[in-house]
């Protein structure tokens, strides 16, 4: 997909994060807000994986650790076509599959996640039982940067390096706050590259939010030959709300009704913006 069609897309998916939070008076819109642009170039400009494919052994993996998240990979994964838009106006309401951590219930999900530190290690497995079928297969996930204090990560990491999966490829959402405080004041990562590196992966700083930058990266994997990769990606909390971004509140906040709309202003401002330099 191209890039103009990707920072369209983009725009429109904060939209919808925004609109089925608010309905639901429920979700993680700070998360959700800045893991959408990785989400939305692995699904369109990089992963082979579609509603079509989605049970087929050579389709690629994606498996979101930061399960919390998961209003932004519901969006995703409606655009893509694997579940009707409209389910999602039932999100967090009684007896409804569209709960607030990701569930096999719902088509286009791999794995239930959101006990935190559960993905990489899933994923890891999944990469070695690629390796060993001679599978092209890749297999990506989403790591929260709050959820590095997970020792289960740790041990993934080793394991990954150890089986030199170099199909497989995490992605740290570096928003640098969680739930209570800044990682820094609650459990600090930094020198979190050097440390990635004496575990024997490859790894990489980008800008989150740069889809033209994501979709480089994420297109020329693996980052060195028989390495897991490991992309430390800054991103903003609340990316494209001005009044949330780098506000900790928003981590599980939920918008008023005058919130809400001045949110959508904001976005339909960005889109007019956008227009106007496409034309």
């Amino acid at each position: 997909m191209h890039i103009d069609e990707l920072k369209r897309k983009s725009i429109e998916s904060r939209k919808k994060i925004l609109k089925y939070i608010y309905n639901a008076k429920a979700g993680h819109t700070g998360g959700s807000l800045s893991i959408l642009d990785i989400l939305n170039v692995l699904y369109n400009n990089v992963m082979n994986i579609s509603p079509e494919n989605f049970n087929s052994k050579t389709r690629d993996i994606f498996i979101q650790s930061k399960g919390h998240c998961v209003e932004a990979l519901y969006v995703v994964l409606a655009d893509k076509g694997f579940f009707p838009e409209e389910d999602l106006l039932t999100l967090c309401q009684y007896k409804s599959p569209y709960i607030g951590h990701p569930t096999k219930a719902i088509p286009g999900i791999e794995q239930n996640t959101g006990g935190l530190g559960h993905g990489l290690p899933i994923c890891a497995g999944a990469a070695l039982a690629a390796k060993r079928d001679n599978s092209n297969v890749k297999v990506f996930t989403i790591l929260g940067d709050g959820e590095m204090a997970e020792g289960s990560n740790w041990e993934a990491m080793m394991f990954a390096a150890h089986y030199k999966l170099d199909n497989l490829c995490a992605i740290l959402d570096y928003n640098k706050l969680q739930i209570t405080a800044p990682n820094a004041d609650v459990m600090g990562l930094e020198p979190i590259d050097q440390k990635m590196e004496a575990f024997g992966w490859a790894v990489i700083h980008v800008d989150g939010h740069n889809l033209e930058e994501l979709s480089q990266v994420l297109n020329n994997l693996p980052l060195k030959n028989g390495k897991p990769s490991f992309i430390i990606a800054h991103t903003t909390k609340g990316k494209g709300i001005s009044y949330m971004e780098n506000v900790l509140k928003w981590h599980h906040g939920v918008p008023s009704k005058e919130q809400y709309d001045l949110a959508v202003e904001e976005l339909d401002k960005q889109l007019q913006e956008l227009e106007t330099v496409l034309k």
